[in-house]
Formats: C-alpha cells, sequence, structure tokens
C-alpha cells in the first residue's frame, strides 16, 4: 500500500517507508548485491514529482540519492531519501535534428527502437537495459566510441532540479559551467528529470565476435595489441573479454564451462572492409565460435550480449597509457580460472574521436587514454571488501601506466581519492567549486546520486 506520509500527498507517484507494502521492489537495482535503505523512497512520474520530492528532502536535511535502473549504484545506503525515476520513461526522436529526448527514466533499448526507423542511432553502451542518463552523465563509452566520442560530447541539453528545488534548463548557452560539469561529472549537482542528446547515421555495422579457447589468452592479447597498434580506422571500435563461463544450459554448448577468450567488433564501414580488417585476428588460432557480420543496428547488443537479469557484482578499471603484454597478461590470468571471485576482465582500445573534446568542452577526463582495462567481479555486499582488495591485487603490476580511471566502470563502494583519479586534477577541483555553488548543504552529495 501507499505510504500515509505527508509528501504522499504532493506526489502523483508512491511514497513508500521501509515497512511499506511494495519498498523493497522500489528500492531494488540491478546491481544486486548493494542494498539500498532509505527512510523514504518516491517512485517519480514526472518532473514536478521530483522537485516535491527534493523540497521535501531540503527542507528535513535528509541526503538525496536518484535511481533509474540502477546499474550504476555505487555504494550500498541507509538513510535518506531514494527517488527512483524508472517510470519517467518518455522517449521522443526529433530525425531532422538527429536528436533524442528522453526522461530521466529511460533505458538505451527504448532509444534503439524509436531511432531506427530513421536510420539513426545512439551512442549507447554494450548493455541497451541501462538507463540514459546515469550513463550519459558518466561520460558513456559507447559501441561506437572511438568513430563518435563519449555519449557526453553529444548532450544538447539537460533539465534538473538543484538543491534549491527549483528546475533548471541547462544548455551551453544557459547555465554553461554547469552544462559543463553535468556532462561527466555526474554527481552531486541535482536530480536529471530530463536530457536531449544527438544521434549518430548509422542505420547498420559489421559486427560480432571471435572467440578463442583460454589457452590462447597470451596469443589474443599479443594480437590484439599488435592489431590496434596498427592504424586501425575510427569506424572501427573493439575490446577484448576474458571470462570464466559457468556450465549452464543457458549458454551456448562451445561455451559451458570454458575459459574464453573474446574479441568484440564493431565497424560502420562496409562488410567487405570489415572482414578485411578482422582477418589478422583469425591467424592467432582456432575459434571456438565466430559470429561476425552485417547486421542492422537493432542488433549490435547480440555483440557483448550482456546479462539481463540482476546480480550481485563490483568492479573497477585503469586507463592506461601503453598496453604493456606482460603485465596485461598477467592481469587477465589472475582473474582467470582458479581466482577468488568469478570475474570477467575487459580490454578495450581508445583513441580516436575519444581524444578529441567536444567544442565547448566537457568533464570527460583522461583523453589521452589508449586503452581502458576492467575488472567485473560478482560478490554480494559481504564479500565486497575482499573483491576490492582482489582488484588492488590485480592492478598493481599496471600501476606505471595508470594515467586515471573511468567513471562508468566503478562499480561497488568507491572512495573519494578513486573518484579523483577519473579526473584530471584541474577538472575535480573546479567539479567541486560547482558542487559547492549548486549545493551548499551538500544535499546530493552521495555516491549515488546519478545511478543509471
Amino acid at each position: 500500500m501507499n505510504s500515509t506520509h505527508p509528501l504522499a500527498r504532493q506526489v502523483r507517484g508512491p511514497v513508500l517507508a521501509p515497512a511499506d507494502d511494495g519498498y523493497a521492489a522500489e528500492t531494488a537495482a540491478f546491481q544486486a548485491g548493494l542494498e539500498q535503505r532509505p527512510d523514504l523512497v518516491v517512485g517519480a512520474l514526472d518532473a514536478d514529482d521530483v522537485r516535491a520530492a527534493v523540497r521535501h528532502a531540503a527542507a528535513r536535511g535528509m541526503p538525496v540519492r536518484v535511481q533509474a535502473t540502477g546499474h550504476g549504484v555505487p555504494a550500498a545506503s541507509e538513510g535518506g531519501l531514494l527517488i527512483n525515476t524508472r517510470r519517467m520513461d518518455g522517449v521522443r526522436v526529433d530525425p531532422a535534428a538527429r536528436t533524442v529526448r528522453v526522461q530521466a527514466g529511460a533505458r538505451w533499448e527504448q532509444v534503439i527502437a524509436a531511432a531506427a526507423p530513421h536510420g539513426l542511432a545512439p551512442l549507447n553502451g554494450s548493455a541497451p537495459h541501462s538507463g540514459v542518463v546515469g550513463y550519459t552523465l558518466g561520460g558513456g563509452l559507447g559501441l561506437l566510441a572511438r568513430q563518435f566520442g563519449y555519449a557526453a560530447d553529444h548532450v544538447r541539453a539537460l533539465d534538473l532540479v538543484t538543491a534549491d528545488g527549483e528546475p533548471r534548463h541547462v544548455t551551453a548557452r544557459e547555465e554553461p559551467e554547469l552544462f559543463w560539469a553535468l556532462r561527466g561529472g555526474r554527481s552531486g549537482f541535482g536530480a536529471v528529470t530530463g536530457l536531449e542528446v544527438g544521434l549518430v547515421p548509422v542505420p547498420r555495422l559489421y559486427g560480432g565476435t571471435l572467440a578463442f579457447d583460454g589457452a590462447l589468452l597470451a596469443d589474443v592479447l599479443r594480437a590484439y595489441r599488435d592489431w590496434t597498434a596498427g592504424g586501425l580506422p575510427d569506424e572501427l571500435t573493439s575490446s577484448v573479454m576474458a571470462i570464466v563461463y559457468p556450465d549452464i544450459p543457458a549458454l551456448p554448448e562451445p561455451l559451458r564451462g570454458r575459459h574464453v577468450v573474446q574479441v568484440r567488433v564493431a565497424y560502420t564501414g562496409d562488410a567487405a572492409e570489415g572482414e578485411r580488417l578482422v582477418e589478422p585476428l583469425r591467424t592467432v588460432g582456432p575459434r571456438i565460435t565466430e559470429k561476425l557480420g552485417d547486421m542492422p543496428y537493432t542488433e549490435s547488443p547480440t555483440i557483448h550480449a550482456d546479462p539481463t537479469d540482476p546480480h550481485p557484482y563490483t568492479g573497477t578499471n585503469m586507463l592506461l597509457s601503453d598496453l604493456d603484454l606482460a603485465a596485461v597478461t598477467e592481469f587477465a590470468e589472475q582473474g582467470g580460472p582458479g581466482a577468488e571471485f568469478f570475474s570477467v576482465v575487459q580490454l578495450q582500445q581508445l583513441g580516436g574521436a575519444l581524444a578529441r573534446p567536444p567544442r565547448d568542452g566537457n568533464a570527460v577526463g583522461h583523453r589521452d587514454a589508449r586503452y581502458s582495462l576492467s575488472v567485473l567481479s560478482v560478490a554480494a555486499q559481504p564479500e565486497e571488501a575482499a573483491a576490492r582488495a582482489f582488484h588492488g591485487r590485480l592492478e598493481e603490476p599496471l600501476k606505471p601506466w595508470a594515467v586515471g580511471r573511468f567513471l562508468n566502470f566503478l562499480f561497488g563502494a568507491v572512495d573519494p581519492g578513486r573518484l579523483r583519479e577519473a579526473y584530471e586534477p584541474e577538472t575535480w577541483r573546479r567539479l567541486e567549486e560547482l558542487r559547492e555553488a549548486y549545493d551548499p548543504s551538500g544535499l546530493f552529495r552521495t555516491e549515488a546520486a546519478t545511478g543509471s
């Protein structure tokens, strides 16, 4: 039942306290291992609900967190007020302007479907069921990243409610400082209720995966280093994933229970040229599976085939200035068979458009990084500290090449020092000054302020 809390008379959506029916479902997140226990949760239906919730919290000194799908909830939390925006899922494409306008709870899969009839695509990531807003505010490193850059680079406008309870329309001309900060700065400025972002003219691509046995891990990584150092076109974005697949019927038989190394490719040029570009990787050795070909952009989520069911996980990443083969191979091997936690290791080439900031700039950091190396481990809340310590040991040999971190790939309990590593010192200083200016009481100073 809906709470009898006084705030329920000011909003259209549900207002729930811990004892109310539906509270657990309203606070649940895709990142299932981290429990949210707010004193109050508001299931917002529109921007007015968000505004009422923020004003209520501000009047009582309650910290505010915002959640849509909960893919990026950084830490378990107690107390305060949680605004769940998942019901605010409107999507409107303007094909002439090549933009899409989304509400705070919209998912990328909705945008992909709405843009496709117009021959357009968004700059989404590998998981189309994740939220548009949280992903984009954190930077957004997607399937077409080397050709078009970060999703944050393409934001045209944002609507949010700041700590004073007032709605703001933010563009490069209106509120330029806030516009700079929100695109890559992620949290601590307010509750975003809407976002306008550019689309790109990509109706199809050549892509898919080549999967090798884990015994070839070092060979695949060597080939990937040489391949990506050889002047690949910006139209090709790729990554390597290493995983020990569980032995379950839901997986294709060739992958079950095996240590597998997959190269994932997305290329917007023609299929014949894509075949030519990928050919050097085939010389590594026999493939367990190979699924490469021309596809409509609507099928691009099959390239990564990210899991769609909520599960507990924590993870981190490093941005690297160069690819030291021995150190990266050791990192991947330690996350493979016999690892302390079931883990997924991913290495991704950066560069191209990612290295070129938009004309008006934004807060996305470390554009000079050449690679991103990530590890994600399945770990529920009691195991999270041990998983983080495991990740720290994996990272140690790579520190000489580390230039920072990427915000979207920091999961779990993230200490302030690690968050700072996502930015250059001057960018961090500027972000902190703007947070103080727009939220002097620290209403939104929680790590989960803009979870996806």
